[in-house]
């Protein structure tokens, strides 16, 4: 919504700059303007909002989970909507598993424990994450431990009624073939520069970021409102770059957004006027 609004302002700057420029020797002002946008999200009964945590996948190189909280709560701080609940996350993870009837580890035997079976069920990740995620569709049968109205109850009375933030945060290697258009800078026989769209087979490896950012109401325990977003971004195969770095640069795509639901944003334009 807010790409489509700043694209509305940035036609109209042009509309208007074109007839500007089709009046004779009258001239124009560019002004500048901002245009808010309401909040999605009516935050006025809470006076604090807590980020919970978030499910996600054992990754080696980026902890998802407390890295978003993290980002989050900076972020609610800068802007100063709501006070920010400094406490340790849930343990969300091992209450999403045991909500969607994964079994519980065995027991330790008094002597060296027999070797797991090829199949065997695996339980809680190291950190708090879910094991075998790696694709987007895993994470759906986690989902219902949002809508654990008495737990979600339960964590609010603990942490003063705050607004909850929660949700699910996918973020995960990816890969992909084909041939990509570039533009290739060339020169005539003249000397005059000319560029040349040009198609050409890469191999490029990135990641993608798939988080759901879920609203629950500390008071009740219902979930206010929820929204999903899928990013990703590819680099051509011999430029190493840090998960972690990709990881903010996908984040930081999001972030407006996640944030128009707490509190209002303006997108800056410029308003055209004639003399």
């Amino acid at each position: 919504m807010i790409e489509r609004l700043r694209k509305t302002v940035v036609s109209l700057s042009l509309v208007a700059g074109a007839l500007a420029s089709g009046c004779g020797g009258g001239g124009y002002v560019e002004i500048p303007i901002q245009t808010p946008i309401a909040p999605k999200l009516d935050i006025s009964p809470f006076q604090r909002v807590y980020v919970a945590g978030f499910l996600a996948g054992a990754n080696d190189d980026v902890d998802a989970n407390m890295e978003t909280v993290r980002l989050l709560r900076s972020q609610l701080r800068n802007k100063n909507v709501l006070r920010v609940v400094d406490a340790d996350t849930v343990p969300l993870a091992e209450r999403a598993l045991e909500e969607a009837g994964a079994p519980e580890a065995a027991p330790a035997a008094a002597a060296a424990p027999p070797a797991p079976a090829e199949n065997a069920p695996v339980t809680e990740a190291p950190d708090g994450q879910l094991p075998a995620v790696q694709q987007e569709s895993d994470l759906d049968r986690y989902a219902k431990v949002f809508d654990d109205k008495e737990y979600w109850k339960q964590i609010g009375d603990e942490h003063e009624q705050a607004l909850i933030v929660t949700g699910s945060v996918l973020f995960v290697p990816h890969a992909r073939s084909g041939f990509v258009q570039r533009e290739q800078e060339t020169y005539d026989s003249f000397g005059r520069r000319v560029v040349v769209p040009t198609r050409s087979y890469m191999e490029r490896k990135g990641y993608i970021l798939r988080p759901t950012f879920v609203f629950i109401d500390g008071r009740t325990g219902e979930q206010l409102y929820s929204e999903s977003f899928r990013e990703e971004i590819l680099y051509n195969s011999n430029q190493q770059t840090p998960a972690l770095s990709s990881y903010f640069e996908l984040m930081d795509r999001l972030l407006p957004t996640f944030l128009n639901t707490l509190s209002a944003q303006k997108i800056r334009g410029n308003r055209v006027l004639l003399k």
